[in-house]
């Protein structure tokens, strides 16, 4: 199974969307409609908005009267926050019931308005933001609602800002144009990315990857893209996560790199790492099966823990590291001496690019090969280290 965040602003036209993935066989739940079933006549929830918020907020035969309560709580945020305390925890409890009934190898949709104002972002593998531009959504909440145009803005302003569902969105898909164009993207998106993405997690295994290495230019979204995927896989981690970085190649700006995020965790033995690296598969990664030892004297030991994609549009590689392991330390430290040495940064560029030229059995291959220009690094980068004051507890 997939889970899948759906959200966007007021008049961006979520439901066009959910609607095609409905068409394609995703299970939609509409945090929404849910909203509005549990507090139907007759409900607990209902019940429980009148003892609230009075006898008003009904209409003469007993229902929700939605414009009394909307204009009861709106600008007011005690009485909002006391009319989500009835109804959030409901929809939730809705909402679960309805995942668990979904089929082994659905792909269910929760259409969340508020997703990124919640902060349930990290909740989800994927989460897809529905973008239209705030004057066009004012121009149909007009048209299409018969909103008041400062009503409108005045919704839209209370949400969550672009910027903001922009470092949430895995996919950023614009609704501006006609509804084929629309519906052609998510065919798209189904098609490549959805329906791939729930088979890979539900086999249990990484999506595929091209074969060798391929360096690319620097990616500025880089660095949000591994926000995301550490605060999905701290979500699942939770207070057996001791610190989640973003490591690796794409932590330094400028530096070209293999597309593939590699995030760090720290746990707080072995045994930890391969709990969690299992558990990563709610955050859409799957624990990838391999021996990673060192060369102690008294025998190999396991020194990590792997995750990596099941998403085939996003490469990730989790490295789950016991407390103990010095490895956890090394990565932050060779990070952060690239990133204060371009000269240096540039000289691993070109190690990069002369292996990645050659043939590989393997990826793992080419990252030993790496090795020895790393070791180096590490112990210019110890001197600088000590010199600088350099400690991982400040990073």
């Amino acid at each position: 199974m997939l889970r899948v965040g759906l959200t966007g602003g007021i008049g961006a036209g979520k439901s066009t969307v959910a609607r095609r993935l409905s068409h394609h066989g995703a299970v939609v739940i509409d945090s929404d409609q849910l909203a509005r079933e549990v507090v139907e006549p007759g409900t607990e929830g209902l019940r429980a908005v009148v003892e609230e918020f009075g006898p008003q907020v009904l209409t003469p035969d007993g229902a929700l009267d939605r414009p009394a309560l909307a204009a009861r709580v709106f600008g007011d945020d005690d009485a909002l926050s006391r009319l989500n305390g009835i109804v959030h925890p409901l929809v939730r409890a809705r909402s679960a019931m309805l995942l668990d009934a979904a089929a082994g190898d659905a792909v269910v949709v929760q259409d969340i308005p508020l997703l990124v104002e919640g902060g349930m972002a990290p909740h989800f593998p994927l989460v897809i933001v529905v973008h239209v531009d705030a004057q066009h959504r004012t121009r149909r909440l007009v048209e299409q609602r018969g909103m008041a145009a400062a009503d409108a803005r005045s919704r839209i302003g209370a949400q969550a800002t672009d910027s903001r569902r922009r470092a949430a969105a895995d996919v950023w898909l614009d609704n501006s144009g006609p509804v084929p164009d629309t519906e052609a993207a998510v065919d798209q998106l189904w098609r490549e990315r959805l329906v791939p993405f729930e088979e890979n997690l539900r086999m249990r295994r990484p999506a595929r990857r091209a074969p060798g290495a391929v360096l690319v230019a620097s990616d500025p979204t880089w660095v949000q893209q591994a926000q995301r995927v550490c605060a999905r896989v701290a979500a699942v981690a939770g207070d057996r996560a001791q610190r989640v970085d973003h490591i690796g190649s794409t932590a330094v700006p400028g530096l070209e790199a293999e597309d593939v995020l590699d995030v760090q965790m720290v746990v707080a033995d072995m045994d930890a790492a391969r709990d969690v690296a299992a558990e990563l598969i709610e955050a859409g990664l799957v624990r990838r099966d391999g021996r990673w030892l060192d060369n102690a004297a008294d025998g190999s030991r396991l020194v990590k823990a792997m995750a990596m994609n099941a998403d085939p549009a996003r490469p990730v590689d989790c490295h789950v590291r016991p407390a103990d392991s010095p490895a956890w330390r090394e990565a932050l430290l060779f990070r952060d001496w690239l990133r204060a040495h371009p000269d240096s940064a540039r000289e691993y560029a070109a190690v990069k690019h002369e292996l990645a030229e050659r043939r590989w059995d393997s990826i793992d291959a080419y990252a030993d090969a790496k090795s020895p220009f790393i070791r180096d690094a590490l112990t210019r980068a110890e001197q600088w280290a000590a010199e600088a004051g350099w400690h991982p507890s400040s990073q």
